[in-house]
C-alpha cells in the first residue's frame, strides 16, 4: 500500500478506518523529514495492514496543533480512532516495526 497524503479533507476518513495509522508529520524544507520519504514508503509497502499516512504542516497547521507538534518529523500512531503513542524526530527503518507494535 502506498503512502496516503492525509489534510483536513480526508483527515477523519483515514483514521477512523479499520486500520492502525502512522502519521507522519513534515514539512518539505525539513532535512530529517527528507529522509525519512523513503522509508515511510518502504514501511507501507512490506506492512500493507498499517495504513502509512503523511501530514505537511504548512498545508494542514490545524492538525499538527491537535496532535501537539512542536518538531518534525513527528509520528503519531493511531490504533482504533486514538493517539497510541507518539515519538519526535527520524529513525532508522528498523525503528519503525517496534514503535508501531509498542501500541
Amino acid at each position: 500500500m502506498a503512502v496516503i497524503h492525509v489534510g483536513e479533507n480526508n483527515f477523519q476518513e483515514v483514521i477512523n478506518g479499520n486500520k492502525t495509522v502512522l502519521i507522519d508529520f513534515f514539512a518539505d524544507w525539513c532535512g530529517p523529514c527528507k529522509r525519512m520519504a523513503p522509508l515511510m514508503e518502504r514501511f507501507a509497502e512490506e506492512h500493507p495492514d498499517i495504513a502509512v499516512a503523511k501530514i505537511n504542516i504548512e498545508d494542514d497547521p490545524e492538525l499538527a496543533e491537535q496532535y501537539g507538534v512542536m518538531s518534525i518529523p513527528t509520528f503519531v500512531l493511531i490504533k482504533d480512532g486514538k493517539t497510541a503513542a507518539k515519538t519526535v524526530g527520524a529513525m532508522h527503518y528498523e525503528e519503525l516495526a517496534p514503535f508501531v507494535a509498542q501500541a
